[in-house]
């Protein structure tokens, strides 16, 4: 067999036990939302937890160990997690188009009006501003990570990195109590179904980016990172900004114009 520059990786079964959790997880929260037992959830959940540390487990032996990925193998690396970060931003830009669809010409079932009637929106000033706050200070530290990475600065990146999941988790806080607090339901109308599908789809991101930075962290401290090769922290670090863009978006629209 001819030798060729790309990494064709071994047959894994992280694939299958990923869709099977993903669908024991998503069929269990339906039923234990409707009453029923919530092993299905919790199953799903596990499968998915595991799933998860295997998979890093074998990318990260493959790109540190086995010399698997290679300067070519890195390049199509990047694309696909720039094209990734595209499918994102198309993902957000539909509950943008949906949330003006119904905040520039309110209907009447809404009282012509927005924030429709009845409807108390959160104080932008409050908690959303203290949140923005949180993200921006998070995108300097992962920033800071960054450089202190590229330099051979290991204390340096291990610091950024621990601050980044520390504010990432804060804010995942602030999120909740905000949540817990608010005076409407995503029951309640078009306002409460963009809100909450919006925000908690961004939040969900923040779990999912602060996960991402949580393994970097681990990897840091393990010196898995070289100065000329740490694009899992790249990944990672885009990742983290683009949430961060796209929250700046939800705050200036959602909680500031929107209310």
């Amino acid at each position: 067999m001819s030798r060729n520059p790309f990494h064709l990786v071994d047959f894994s079964p992280w694939p299958l036990t990923g869709s099977m959790g993903a669908l024991f997880l998503t069929s269990g929260l339906v039923g234990w939302f409707h009453g029923y037992s919530p092993l299905g959830a919790i199953l799903g959940f596990m499968l998915v937890l595991m799933t998860m540390l295997q998979w890093w487990r074998d990318v990260i032996r493959e790109a540190t160990f086995q010399g698997s990925h290679t300067m070519r193998v890195s390049k199509g690396l990047r694309w696909g997690m720039i094209l990734f970060i595209v499918s994102e931003i198309l993902f957000f830009f539909a509950f943008f188009w949906a949330y003006f669809h119904s905040s520039l010409a309110p209907s009447l079932e809404l009282g012509s009006c927005w924030p429709p009637a009845g409807i108390t929106p959160l104080n932008p000033f409050e908690v959303p501003l203290l949140n923005t706050g949180v993200l921006l200070a998070s995108g300097v530290t992962v920033t800071w990570a960054h450089h202190s990475l590229m330099e051979g600065d290991r204390l340096g990146a291990i610091q950024g990195l621990g601050m980044t999941v520390l504010l990432g988790a804060y804010f995942t806080f602030l999120q909740g109590m905000e949540y817990y607090e608010a005076t409407f339901t995503i029951a309640d109308g078009a306002y409460g179904s963009t809100f909450f599908v919006a925000t908690g789809f961004h939040g969900l991101h923040v779990l999912i980016g602060t996960s991402f930075l949580l393994v970097c962290l681990t990897r840091t401290v393990l010196q898995h990172f070289s100065t000329g090769h740490h694009f899992g922290f790249e990944a990672a670090a885009w990742y983290w900004h683009f949430v961060d863009v796209v929250w700046l978006f939800l705050y200036l629209s959602i909680y500031w114009w929107g209310s």
